[in-house]
């Protein structure tokens, strides 16, 4: 018996070593204070708060949390609306959406964290450490008949980057704009986004590794699972089950104590419910392809790194605090400034044209100078995403600000909530 305690006292000894450190550097804890405060508008804040409110009241949106924060503050946090029409239930503060693809930033910052332990190299293969990874092809051509395929060999391995960045080649099985690449992922049964059956990401990225990709990789960018790799990637290098990394490495480090992969009893009342547009009421949205309450019901074992967790503006918010403090929050050290600046920099080259308003970084896409230069979305470096269910957030460095606003709708909907809400943030400064 003494082996084995040994052996747990001893990983539990070297995941204090290698968990997030203290700062010397303590930044306040994300707090409410006047806009005044920070160099913000109260009276230009409530164009915001008008806006919002308008478009709920005039029916296109069911309900809305929105939040602004600047130098650390939170100088707007206001619920609109219902959070479930159907059930009568009105829209809070705390209220937890799933967030989609903004998991896909969290899961690539627990990469970075294992980056810096020295556990890996970005262009490392990732057969390296998965070795179904190994002899991958580009798609060459398609029978529709039977679903058949052929392929040519990749010229170089998917890397560790290429995941980051999504120029593996990787698709997006039911959601990806090559119908080909749908029925494939399909009949291979991939588990795409999300679900409530007894499948872990483990078994649904060996099925993954043995599908044709897009293109070679490094040479496109298209956007992908490969964030559901790296999730089963951080469970091998880290030697703990992935939700379990990202509770005990971010979130409880962060005290983002509403954000997780799937919601306990005391916590589901508070998930706002996925809703659609029928003949102008709003109405829970259908099981199709996937089952909206999956945080809350089923086997709740599928830990999708591209796009399972659900989680609050608040606890986001700090999140995104934490990038604008250059990895440090409360004391705490996730990441190293120098590291932080390595993921806010263009990773993709000129992929997206030499020109172009955006690049994308190791977790986020970045606005650029030309896209800084047409208005409305930030400085030059703001970071930015948003999730399949209607939920976008930004970040500017510069003049540190933070915008989140969290919806949660599908189907055709007639929102402008997304780009007025940022493109108004920015008329609020005031200094």
């Amino acid at each position: 018996m003494k082996q084995p305690i040994f052996t747990v006292l001893f990983l539990l000894l070297c995941t204090g070593i290698y968990s997030q450190t203290k700062s010397v550097r303590k930044s306040p804890l994300l707090t409410e204070a006047t806009p005044e405060s920070v160099g913000m508008s109260t009276e230009r804040l409530a164009r915001i708060d008008q806006m919002v409110a308008g478009e709920v009241q005039n029916g296109n949106l069911p309900g809305a949390v929105a939040l602004i924060a600047r130098k650390g503050k939170i100088v707007f946090w206001k619920a609109y609306g219902m959070a479930d029409n159907q059930a009568g239930k009105e829209m809070k503060r705390d209220a937890i959406f799933r967030i989609a693809s903004q998991t896909k930033a969290i899961t690539s910052t627990a990469v970075m964290m294992l980056w810096e332990e020295g556990k890996f190299q970005l262009d490392d293969p990732i057969s390296k450490y998965i070795p179904e990874f190994k002899n991958q092809q580009v798609l060459k051509s398609f029978h529709y008949a039977d679903t058949t395929w052929t392929g040519e060999p990749v010229k170089k391995e998917i890397t560790i980057r290429h995941l980051l960045t999504h120029t593996s080649g990787i698709g997006y099985g039911i959601i990806d704009s090559n119908e080909q690449m749908k029925m494939i992922y399909q009949k291979a049964g991939v588990t795409d986004l999300f679900t409530t059956e007894n499948i872990t990401i483990t078994e649904s990225v060996k099925k993954l590794a043995k599908l044709p990709l897009h293109h070679q990789p490094g040479e496109n960018y298209t956007y992908s699972e490969g964030l559901d790799v790296l999730g089963y990637f951080i469970e091998i290098v880290s030697g703990m089950p992935f939700d379990q990394f990202l509770r005990t490495r971010i979130f409880d480090p962060l005290g983002m104590n509403d954000t997780r992969f799937y919601l306990p009893d005391d916590k589901a009342s508070r998930l706002v419910a996925v809703q659609h547009n029928i003949n102008g009421k709003w109405e829970k949205y259908p099981v199709t392809f996937y089952d909206t309450d999956y945080p809350v019901k089923g086997a709740k074992a599928f830990f999708s790194g591209g796009a399972g967790l659900s989680s609050t503006v608040k606890d986001y918010a700090t999140y995104l605090q934490m990038y604008l403090n250059g990895g440090e929050y409360n004391g705490i050290r996730l990441l190293s400034r120098k590291t932080v600046e390595v993921i806010l920099s263009n990773q993709i080259g000129n992929i997206w044209g030499e020109n172009s308003d955006t690049k994308y970084g190791l977790a986020f896409g970045l606005l650029t100078e030309n896209g800084e230069a047409k208005g409305g979305k930030g400085s030059a470096g703001t970071f930015d995403w948003g999730g399949y269910f209607n939920t976008q957030y930004f970040a500017d460095p510069k003049e540190q600000v933070i915008g989140l606003i969290f919806k949660q709708t599908q189907g055709p909907v007639n929102d402008v909530t997304g780009w007025k809400f940022r493109q108004m943030v920015f008329q609020t400064i005031d200094d």
